[in-house]
């Protein structure tokens, strides 16, 4: 295990056992700019490593008890979520937005400079007024977020995420999807994003440089799905030049 050194940071991952929070924990883990990990969710994760601490808690509604173990963090990486019609419209709510809030309100009180990478969602509308409960509630959630007070905010919006490795896709529209992606991704490109692609993004910014060692500003940022590809193409332009 490599010794911690100066600017290293603690990184905190929510939803690691699921597909784009699963990447997003193997990149902070790599990192050599990411000093320890602290996975937090409802199932084991079934993995061990020297940097990453792991908390079980149930109640997303209530995370008060998450007080101690969230203070002296740099950094969350958000990832926990549920499928439209995969819950009733009340879960879909309370994990898309009420769980979201309630999580970055007791980071917030525990470290409160902590930077906030988000898996929000194409279509998040922070105005309501969209027909889609999906696009509804991550706009709130949003809006939550921004409310919060952090210095810095990272609100990613992918369109479809690729999943990668094989899985039993949530419903039809996904498993058409999966099959399409060759075309799709040809055709409509700023329409599709690799779930690893993706997951090393929402590290990277928190972390608080691009590949080009290039600080980011505080504030709140809106990263669109060409957002996110430019930012995953400027990572393999770096590497092609460092080889």
């Amino acid at each position: 295990m490599t010794n911690p050194t100066v600017g290293q940071k603690s990184l905190v991952v929510v939803g690691a056992t699921g597909m784009v929070g699963g990447y997003a924990l193997r990149y902070a883990l790599d990192n050599s700019d990411v000093k320890n990990v602290t996975s937090i969710g409802r199932q084991k994760l079934g993995i061990s490593h020297p940097k990453l601490k792991e908390v079980l808690h149930q109640d997303f509604a209530d995370c008060s008890a998450l007080t101690g173990v969230l203070s002296g963090q740099d950094a969350a990486v958000y990832c926990l979520g549920a499928y439209t019609g995969s819950v009733s419209d009340a879960e879909l709510h309370a994990i898309t937005t009420d769980y979201t809030i309630e999580f970055a309100r007791v980071l917030h009180k525990s470290s409160p400079n902590a930077a906030f990478s988000f898996l929000s969602g194409n279509g998040a509308d922070q105005t309501g007024r969209s027909r889609i409960a999906f696009a509804r509630y991550k706009g709130e959630a949003e809006k939550g977020l921004i409310a919060a007070g952090f210095p810095r905010i990272f609100l990613f919006r992918p369109a479809y995420i690729y999943p990668v490795q094989p899985r039993k896709e949530p419903n039809f529209s996904y498993r058409l999807l999966r099959v399409a992606y060759p075309v799709f991704r040809v055709l409509f490109p700023n329409q599709v994003i690799r779930a690893d692609d993706l997951a090393w993004a929402m590290v990277n910014v928190v972390v608080g440089h691009t590949e080009k060692g290039q600080e980011f500003v505080a504030g709140d940022l809106v990263l669109e799905n060409r957002d996110i590809r430019a930012l995953v193409k400027s990572r393999v332009v770096t590497q092609r030049h460092n080889k």
